[in-house]
Parts: structure tokens; sequence; C-alpha cells
């Protein structure tokens, strides 16, 4: 049977668990990436667009990889990580952006009603997702609702900065918090992989290896 890099990537991970953290991370970074295009352009690369929105749907994925649809959907975001672990990365706001999402998350999973609500919402438009695809303005509009009802509540709020020209625009906002969900589910399954706020500071490098055995 033929492994692909997916199954690869789980293997090293069940030894080195740090290896499945940083691809949940290049999950957020390259979800919060298309949320800063989105807001400055009004539009996003359709291909990570779905990469993101797809990971919202996958409820039971084998491995962190599959949640995004193997590891080469991700392969943008772990580029952007392997930027930011080296002190290279573009867009400053990134990384500010990213630990606003990471202490959201925090708030979020310790509201078990917010966090089964979203379960549910998620559930609920499974089906439309597959009958319309997963960029369709309808979903989109649906999943930025059901951010707003729920996670736009908590504090910290996180907040995106752009052109007010697109940010004022309904359909624009909605995609926004859209992904902005898929960023969130990054986050709650990096954690769920073992991630904490000290990786930043004790496994950095660490974590730049992982990287790197991961992008080749």
């Amino acid at each position: 049977m033929t492994r692909t890099t997916s199954d690869i990537a789980s293997d090293i991970a069940s030894v080195e668990p740090i290896y499945d953290r940083v691809v949940a991370l290049g999950g957020l970074l390259q979800a919060l990436a298309q949320v800063r295009r989105i807001a400055d352009t009004g539009e996003a690369d359709e291909r990570v667009l779905a990469t993101c929105i797809e990971s919202l749907f996958r409820f039971d994925a084998r491995t962190t990889a599959d949640v995004y649809g193997g590891l080469e959907q991700v392969r943008p975001g772990l580029l952007l990580l392997r930027e930011y672990l080296g002190g290279r990365i573009e867009d400053a706001a990134l990384p500010k952006l990213a630990m606003g999402v990471l202490q959201l998350e925090r708030r979020f999973v310790r509201d078990d009603e917010a966090v089964s609500r979203v379960r549910r919402g998620l559930e609920a438009q499974a089906a439309p997702a597959q009958r319309l695809g997963v960029t369709h303005p309808e979903l989109l509009a649906s999943l930025g609702k059901l951010y707003s009802e729920t996670l736009s509540l908590m504090r910290p709020r996180v907040l995106v900065q752009g052109n007010p020209h697109y940010l004022g625009q309904a359909a624009v906002v909605a995609e926004v918090r859209a992904v902005l969900l898929a960023a969130v589910r990054s986050a709650v399954l990096w954690r769920q992989r073992g991630g904490t706020l000290w990786d930043f500071a004790f496994q950095r490098r660490s974590m730049s290896a992982a990287v790197d055995a991961h992008l080749g």
C-alpha cells in the first residue's frame, strides 16, 4: 500500500508530538493570512479558502494533517510558520492576530454551551457544504453568522483591520468571520495536540526542525 505524506507525518508525530502541533499552527496562520487578505482586498485565494472551510467539517479526521486534506494543503501555512520562527515574517500584524485567536480559543473551550452550539451549527451546515460547495457565499454567510452569534460575543474579541471599503460589505465581513472560525478550529486542534504558549519560548528550535521536516 502506498504511504502518503500524511501517513508519514502521523508516524513521526506519534513519537514527537511537536510535529503534529506545527501542522495545526500552520493551519492557524494559513487561515489568518486569508483573513488579512480578504479584509485588505475583498478576495481570498480560492484554494486556500476551501482548505480552511473544509477543516471545519472534518470532525473525525484520522490525523492532524487529514483535518486539512493532507499535508500539502497546509504547506502555505507551514511556510508562514517557518518565516515567523525565523524572524522573517513580512506581515507584522499576523502574529498579533494569531495571539488574539489563541487567547479567544482558551475562553471558547471553557464555555461548554458555546462549544456545543458551534458543533451543532457546523453539523447543520455539513449538508449545505456538500451541496453548494465550501466556498459558496450562502455557506460562508451561515458560518459567519455562527461565528458572530458565538465567538464574536466573547472577550477578548479578535479585531481585524483592513480596507474600510471592503469591511463595510456584509459578504466580506461574513467571509472574514467564517475563516476566523476555521482559525479557531486550528487553535483548538493545536491545544488538543498538547500545544501551549510555552512552546514559543522553549521549543522554537524543535518547532523549526519540525516545520523543515514537513516542508522537505
